[in-house]
């Protein structure tokens, strides 16, 4: 009966990932219209895209450590009713400086959601199955975000503000499946003692998390972040200098290699995770991606790059259950704390690779390229130099 209840809680937890992805999605074909209605165009794309992420960074620890004293299903329904509002504050605001504010605070739903679903998964999976938990919802969010844009360009034919009114519905009537469906799972950590360091600020949270076994992880998805925002912000600018692709081409990119990613984390993670270990997936999968960004510079026709961009998308697709399963497996009774940091270090990657990325790119378009491949790099010596020093226990 208990596994029936986990796997149901599993679904529900996925289809609001998806649910929330696709409501992030749906509104990027409209974004670039929309802001000329305001008057502003690239620039405020990349500071509405910061507030967002600034939101994730400053709340997911805190949001993290809540989910840990009062439960992960009360934090996951705050977390889609902020995300609704802010989206239909989003759709319906008339100054600029409205924009920059509800995709902030669309950051804090994002922080007061993710954090707690992660470590709800790890409640009801035990760590046998917990690569295969965070891989499904991995799997949920990359679905959730490569529908969306085609649904939001759908929609925008009604008007611009559309889809922003239907990714506060459906966040909305994710927060109400959550209340009536959702089973109230006792967290593990209740019976245990809350840690000092849960009531401190982010900083010193942030300097906290250095003591913790699982920090190397949180420096590798820092890294990974950077890497896939970097990508994210400079790929459709590169190949449309370098190769005059149009949108559509570009689509067609970005959606094969998203596709590739789905399929990766629903049939192939578990399986990768249970033969090699997450640490050796993590290792390869750097390489990999390293590798895929400098494969760039040479290949040339439209088929090799798409096929370098689907092996970077399914490197890096590959890294995020890892570091997340590695995470919660050394978090002990620390889940919600362990998540809420994890997403802070994630928001913190999303937030440094977009701005400096578009500098390097004004410089020379293939910096950015190196830069991240050289990121990569470094970071896989210092996790391999981390295992053969701390040789941690991953059960």
């Amino acid at each position: 009966m208990a596994q029936k209840t986990s796997k149901f809680a599993l679904y529900i937890l996925m289809f609001n990932m998806f649910i929330t992805m696709a409501g992030v999605g749906l509104v990027i074909p409209v974004m670039p219209q929309y802001l000329e209605t305001f008057g502003v165009a690239g620039q405020a794309l990349g500071l509405i895209i910061a507030s967002f992420a600034l939101g994730q960074f400053l709340f997911s620890p805190l949001a993290g450590d809540l989910s840990d004293t009062f439960g992960r299903k009360k934090m996951i329904i705050i977390g889609l009713v902020i995300f609704s509002a802010s989206q239909l504050w989003f759709g319906t605001a008339t100054e600029e400086w409205m924009l920059y504010v509800a995709r902030f605070v669309t950051g804090i739903g994002g922080a007061f959601l993710i954090p707690s679903t992660m470590a709800f998964v790890a409640d009801i999976t035990t760590l046998k199955e917990r690569g295969k938990g965070m891989g499904f919802l991995g799997a949920s969010m990359s679905l959730g975000f490569m529908i969306g844009p085609g649904l939001g360009g759908f929609l925008s034919t009604v008007s611009l503000t559309f889809p922003f009114y239907m990714a506060s519905l459906a966040a909305i009537i994710s927060a109400v499946v959550s209340f009536l469906i959702l089973p109230d799972i006792k967290n593990k950590v209740a019976e245990g003692p809350q840690e000092a360091k849960k009531r401190e600020n982010i900083l010193v949270q942030m300097k906290n998390s250095i003591k913790t076994p699982y920090f190397m992880m949180l420096v590798i998805i820092f890294v990974f972040s950077f890497g896939i925002a970097n990508f994210q912000t400079t790929f459709s600018l590169y190949v449309d200098h370098k190769y005059n692709y149009t949108p559509q081409d570009i689509a067609i990119v970005l959606t094969v290699g998203g596709f590739i990613g789905v399929i990766v984390q629903t049939l192939v993670v578990d399986k990768l995770f249970k033969r090699f270990g997450e640490l050796n997936v993590i290792l390869v999968s750097l390489v990999v991606a390293a590798i895929s960004f400098l494969l760039f510079f040479i290949v040339d026709g439209f088929w090799l790059v798409l096929t370098v961009a689907s092996i970077f998308s399914t490197a890096t697709t590959l890294i995020r259950p890892a570091v997340n399963t590695v995470v919660s497996k050394l978090a002990g009774n620390e889940q919600g704390f362990a998540a809420g940091m994890n997403n802070a270090y994630m928001s913190l990657g999303s937030m440094i690779g977009p701005a400096l990325a578009g500098l390097l790119f004004d410089i020379n378009i293939n910096m950015p390229f190196v830069l991240g491949s050289a990121i990569l790099l470094t970071s896989w010596a210092i996790t391999l130099v981390w295992i053969k020093k701390k040789n941690p226990v991953i059960a």
